[in-house]
């Protein structure tokens, strides 16, 4: 196995380094959608394995694999079956090998998802549960509870469901059970020892095959408060956010409860077993100070910054929330996360776009017409931006295609959506397919690449000018501009930390990074004279020697 060699005075990301995560670039790959090898239209491991010289070329640190297990696909792989095999659509335990072998061979390293919180309803566990009836132990490992009115007709709270309705679906001997998502996702019973148990399993079973850390899915929502009677919510119209903020922290019935951070102290155990530990990263949607716990270097040790992925692109409100997300980090003794894009999320070339207020569900609805993008403009904005999140300290992820400066697909007709929030709303939310479109490797072929044959989400025909082919070795492409970025990170990174100039002008975010190179990014409507240094990259070419509108630039000092 070879390893990247490295620098001196530079993070060695060799697997040897137990902290090589604190500031690496960590690529995402949604495998249905990546590389097709066999030509079913569905995106496997092989394809992947086909396809790692991309991400090596890249020079991203890691890959993180969104689930590959055996699923129904009821919530895009998020619905799992079995924790400790492939999906047979996607390939085999000896193909896990193979990607994580090459990948090691590249220097990358391998992260994958685990989705604790629930399983899928075909799930061995799930279809005993179903079988034993009420009051069983195998109906204990997940939460059965009887149901409210004469009959029990009535669901047992008024928990809904994050995809909407009830959060409860009921069985036919009349109990019901919990699913936070959707009805084919039934919730586990952390209290459950045997649930418990599995989970370590689980880890180790990864582990011993080479994999280098874990994504942990819906990492708040696994401690729950069980005791009789369950509470209501009060009222069922509430978002969750709205939900947290109305309870003491960690006192919420199902989210962010104080005890959850027993397991993850439980898993660190394990994980710190291997050599090197293992790294973890928490997708926990809870407020910032409540989510720097999961970081904690006893626990996860990193948690997405989903603050940074939903600000506006607003200079203000980027800095407030980079300095607070620094200062959370740090104190939980971890380090920050950035990321724009993920398969949850519209496509931040079109989303920042978007003016200050409009809902990104209404937007899809209307097939992205109401109101127009302007692509060119948006890839402008969406390449400075991610000239931006490089430059700051920590760990930088990135979604499959946006080094293509892909857009999102919001106008993919009704009849091909696969995502259950379309079916599950009653067709009031669109959903997340148009992010999770299959990647154009070419300019031309029946999927553009993707595969031999075609692919389960159309592609639209605008695809083939963001292809790899047609980006690869072009100057001043978005391909290059990102492999440009990552080569100079590489070489800048020093320290976790960052300084703000105080005298950068209003719209400006301008800050150094040690006393060797510094980030400027114009967010306003014009151009805008430079500090001081070398230009090192910038995110669109200077106008006249001046740094232009919603371009960023990187500068020696």
């Amino acid at each position: 196995m070879t390893v990247r060699t490295t620098t001196p005075g530079l993070p060695d990301l060799s697997s040897q380094d137990p902290h090589w995560w604190r500031q690496a670039v960590i690529y995402q790959i949604y495998p249905r959608s990546f590389a097709d090898a066999d030509g079913d239209g569905l995106g496997d491991l092989r394809g992947i394995t086909q396809r790692l010289t991309h991400l090596a070329a890249l020079g991203v640190d890691a890959l993180w694999l969104s689930p590959f297990y055996p699923s129904e696909l009821a919530d895009g792989g998020y619905d799992v079956e079995d924790y400790r095999d492939v999906d047979p659509r996607l390939g085999t335990l000896d193909d896990f090998g193979a990607l994580v072998a090459e990948a090691h061979r590249l220097g990358l390293k391998v992260i994958v998802d685990l989705v604790p919180n629930h399983t899928s309803h075909r799930h061995v566990w799930f279809q005993e549960a179903l079988n034993a009836g009420p009051g069983s132990a195998a109906r204990d490992r997940y939460v059965f509870r009887d149901g409210r009115g004469p009959s029990g007709e009535l669901p047992p709270t008024d928990w809904q469901s994050v995809f909407g309705g009830s959060a409860w679906q009921r069985v036919p001997d009349g109990q019901w059970y919990l699913h936070l998502f959707t009805p084919e996702q039934p919730d586990l019973n952390w209290e459950n020892e045997q649930v418990r148990a599995d989970f370590r399993t689980t880890l180790k079973f990864w582990s011993d095959r080479g994999v280098d850390g874990f994504r942990i899915d819906v990492a708040h929502a696994l401690a729950k408060d069980l005791s009789e009677p369950l509470r209501d919510l009060g009222s069922p119209e509430r978002s969750r956010e709205a939900a947290l903020t109305e309870f003491e922290p960690g006192t919420h019935p199902f989210y962010d409860r104080d005890e959850v951070h027993e397991i993850y102290r439980d898993w660190r155990k394990i994980m710190d077993a291997y050599t090197p530990p293992r790294m973890a990263v928490a997708e926990a949607w809870v407020p910032g100070a409540r989510r720097a716990l999961y970081a904690r270097p006893d626990e996860l040790g990193q948690a997405f910054n989903f603050e940074y992925l939903q600000a506006r692109w607003d200079a203000g409100e980027l800095r407030r929330v980079i300095t607070g997300s620094l200062a959370e980090a740090s104190a939980a003794g971890a380090s920050a996360t950035w990321v724009l894009s993920n398969h949850d999320v519209v496509r931040h070339t079109s989303r920042l776009m978007l003016p200050p207020g409009t809902d990104d569900n209404a937007w899809l609805l209307s097939g992205g017409h109401a109101p127009a993008v302007d692509e060119a403009a948006g890839l402008r904005r969406a390449r400075a931006a991610t000239l931006l999140m490089l430059a700051l300290p920590g760990s930088a992820y990135v979604y499959q295609g946006e080094e293509l400066g892909l857009p999102e697909v919001a106008d993919l007709p009704t009849e091909v959506l696969q995502d259950p929030i379309w079916e599950q709303t009653g067709h009031v939310r669109k959903g997340r397919d148009g992010c999770r479109v299959p990647l154009p490797w070419t300019t031309t072929g029946p999927s553009y690449g993707f595969g031999p044959g075609g692919s389960w989400l159309p592609q639209p025909p605008a695809f083939a000018e963001y292809a790899v082919e047609a980006q690869d070795g072009v100057p001043g492409s978005t391909l290059e501009l990102y492999r440009t970025a990552l080569r100079l990170r590489r070489k800048l990174l020093d320290g976790e930390t960052l300084t703000w100039a105080q005298d950068a002008p209003p719209g400006v975010l301008q800050f150094d990074r040690s006393d060797r190179w510094r980030c400027v990014a114009n967010l306003t409507g014009a151009a805008v004279s430079l500090p001081a240094g070398e230009v090192l990259v910038t995110s669109a070419p200077l106008e006249d020697g001046r740094l232009g509108p919603d371009t960023t630039a990187w500068l020696a000092r």
